[in-house]
């Protein structure tokens, strides 16, 4: 082969394979910085932050974050700081703005009362307690026992179902739940409850007697209970309630009585009597007024 051929086709060669690598580097590299992740720092709890914790700058960290951020994530260390924790934040664990109550709340129960919402304190023991499991994260009904207004002693007290599905804010002077639901003996719990409710609570707290019943929390059926009387346990009729001695009672109607007729005058008595003188007979009539004798 012609020397000056070899040469061209060797340059070529050498050419095209250059040529070849650097386009592929251009396009791997293109692939790689398509694929690459993009990262962003983000706020992460650097210890586990129970419920009613204020946030200080010591309990924060930042962190990496791979992909498109969660919503309400934050990105600032100091937008969480000095606000109360509503719901538990573990170890590196992201922190967000459904985790932390609104700027100003603080910190403690007052921070883990949603907006609209109220915390109802009732007194309670061993057997309205539920013997000890109620606990903070628990679900209640309320049941009120008591003689109704109007209803009749003799059929004895009443029992109602009040309020249904009713969250445990908290159980005495705890109110983070407890992972493993133990039982603890307290003398308060707060109800979550809204404004109307807090005050049929309240009411019923200081006029009847109170029993918390426990529910499973996934069952949120609300049931119409007519309540119960004394009567109806033993199956007896209940007592028709007697009518009040104040009511006035209804007269008969007056029957118009029979003008009296004027009795009439009694006819005079009249008496004859026969006088005999010998062959001689007479008789004689005498007459008294008004018949009488």
């Amino acid at each position: 082969m012609n020397r000056r051929v070899l040469i061209i086709v060797t340059c070529a060669l050498v050419l095209s394979v250059c040529a070849s690598y650097l386009v592929y580097r251009a396009v791997g590299s293109r692939v790689t910085a398509a694929k690459a992740p993009l990262s962003v720092e983000l706020v992460v709890a650097a210890r586990d932050l129970p419920v009613g914790t204020l946030v200080q700058d010591a309990d924060l960290r930042a962190a990496p974050w791979f992909g498109p951020p969660p919503a309400g994530a934050i990105f600032k260390r100091d937008v969480p700081r000095n606000r109360g924790v509503v719901s538990a934040i573990y170890d590196g664990e992201l922190v967000t703005e459904t985790r932390l109550a609104p700027k100003g709340s603080g910190g403690g129960l007052a921070a883990t009362i949603p907006p609209g919402m109220r915390a109802c304190a009732v007194k309670v023991n061993e057997v309205v307690g539920v013997a000890g499991f109620v606990v903070p994260g628990m679900r209640v009904d309320v049941l009120i026992s008591g003689l109704p207004p109007g209803g009749n002693a003799l059929d004895g007290p009443k029992v109602r179902t009040l309020l249904q599905n009713i969250e445990v804010l908290s159980a005495g002077e705890n109110f983070q739940r407890s992972p493993e639901g133990k039982p603890e003996q307290v003398q308060v719990v707060n109800l979550l409850v809204t404004p109307a409710q807090a005050e049929i609570l309240s009411l019923a707290s200081n006029e009847t007697h109170i029993q918390l019943v426990l529910r499973n929390p996934m069952d949120t059926q609300v049931t119409g209970l007519p309540g119960t009387i004394m009567s109806d346990l033993f199956g007896g009729v209940r007592a028709v309630s007697p009518v009040p001695s104040d009511r006035p009672k209804s007269t008969p109607p007056a029957v118009p009585s029979a003008s009296p007729v004027a009795a009439a005058p009694a006819a005079p008595g009249v008496y004859t009597i026969e006088v005999s003188n010998g062959s001689v007979h007479t008789q004689a009539t005498f007459s008294r007024p008004g018949g009488k004798l």
